[in-house]
């Protein structure tokens, strides 16, 4: 009897850790417990700070790692005590921030829950995570650092403080895993869908010819495991991001080095909010994780991941209206189809939008269509043109006698929004 117990034991407790959370179980995890509450668009270092004061009151070791050209600090955390070592960073470009939070809710999560599956993961792998690899550039929300430099292009010649810190982190501590975290446009779609690209995935090769080692099969499975995953919530809006080796990229030049890299790149959804997108990459990274662990991994085919589609993009635009007639100063009114995209902005602010492209825009997609052929369109200014601001007002045909003498508008679109909707 002394000799089964034992044997008991340990039977329950891998049945415990194989009990897997599912992903909306995830989901509802992050529903109820995320600790981070600003869009991620609206975040900056100064929040940075208290988030990681957050982690710090649960335990979790986090320290000042570096400094950014403009002398803001950069942190790594870090969490369980295992062998396999996983480096996470996110935010190398300042306007891409969904990872960020992401990463914050990840940790707390890990470090609070009492699941057998997530001690036996502390004892198992080792998480290094850098949240905003790129203050100075989140603080302007923009892509590159105070130097102008883009990070992501600064693997080679290392000319950025935090393309340096970067490389030290990597050589220091030699990861086995990495995780790249990035955002895409949002008007990025998958293949020929014309659907939005919500999730983009990349098993890195590191390799110019694209050759796999065992590193990038082990990428190519976690990728494969992230993407069953999603598609409980996007099913048919995840893509696989270009695979040409870039040579000048840290994600290349990474998994290069040594350590196979996936690159997670978040778009958008139209309709869904931006904490909605943190959730999908805390439920993606938890799926991978757990994976790990569970031994699921290793059982999950890389044909998942290889057959989705590419990236695609100039398929799609924030906005169409169909069947305009543009009247301008600058000859008789004519008939187009008008594309209009916004800039990316932070939340709390005005995003510009512009004409893209004028014409036949039959084969193209709107996220927001509208149907103006009973209207006229008047843009502000002399004539419609490509880059023009998207500033029109609309007159209902049937009321307009004299184009010279325009009564007041029916409609008016200004920059993305309706100041007065179409009727």
């Amino acid at each position: 009897m002394k000799r089964v117990l034992p044997g008991l034991f340990f039977i329950f407790l891998h049945l415990s850790i194989m009990n897997a959370q599912s992903p909306k179980e995830f989901a509802e995890i992050w529903t109820k417990s995320h600790v981070t509450g600003i869009l991620p668009s609206n975040t900056r270092h100064k929040d940075l700070l208290v988030y990681l004061g957050k982690l710090k009151k649960l335990g979790i070791k986090v320290s000042e790692v570096g400094k950014s050209y403009g002398g803001r600090e950069i942190f790594q955390a870090e969490w369980g005590k295992g062998q396999l070592k996983i480096f996470m960073w996110s935010q190398m470009h300042g306007d891409e921030p969904t990872a960020t939070p992401a990463l914050i809710d990840l940790l707390a999560f890990l470090q609070t829950s009492r699941l057998a599956w997530v001690k036996k993961l502390s004892q198992t792998i080792t998480i290094h995570a850098v949240p905003m690899l790129n203050p100075d550039g989140t603080e302007l929300f923009q892509r590159r650092n105070l130097q102008f430099i883009d990070i992501n292009r600064d693997a080679r010649r290392l000319e950025t403080p935090e393309g340096q810190l970067l490389k030290k982190l990597c050589d220091d501590w030699k990861p086995n895993l990495g995780f790249n975290l990035h955002n895409q446009n949002s008007l990025t779609t998958v293949g020929s869908t014309k659907k939005q690209a919500t999730i983009s995935l990349l098993a890195v090769s590191g390799d110019k010819e694209g050759k796999s080692n065992d590193g990038h099969l082990l990428t190519r499975r976690l990728c494969s495991v992230m993407v069953k995953s999603l598609e409980t919530f996007i099913k048919g809006n995840i893509g696989r991001y270009d695979d040409e080796y870039n040579e000048r990229a840290f994600g290349d030049n990474i998994s290069a080095w040594g350590t196979p890299v996936i690159l997670v790149e978040t778009g958008a959804m139209h309709g869904k909010s931006e904490m909605f997108l943190v959730k999908l990459n805390f439920v993606a990274y938890l799926s991978a994780l757990q994976s790990i662990v569970d031994g699921t991994e290793k059982q999950t085919s890389m044909s998942v991941y290889d057959n989705l589609p590419f990236n695609s993009t100039g398929d799609i635009y924030n906005f169409i209206f169909r069947k305009a007639t543009i009247v301008g100063d600058k000859g008789e009114p004519y008939s187009a189809d008008v594309g209009v995209n916004s800039e990316r902005r932070r939340a709390n602010e005005y995003p510009p939008a512009f004409v893209q492209e004028i014409g036949d825009l039959s084969v193209y997609a709107g996220l927001e269509e509208f149907d103006v052929k009973d209207y006229y369109l008047v843009p502000k200014g002399d004539f419609l043109h490509i880059g023009s601001n998207a500033e029109f007002s609309f007159y209902k045909k049937s009321s307009v006698k004299d184009l010279k003498k325009l009564p007041e508008p029916d409609a008016i679109f200004l920059n993305g929004k309706w100041k007065k909707p179409l009727p």
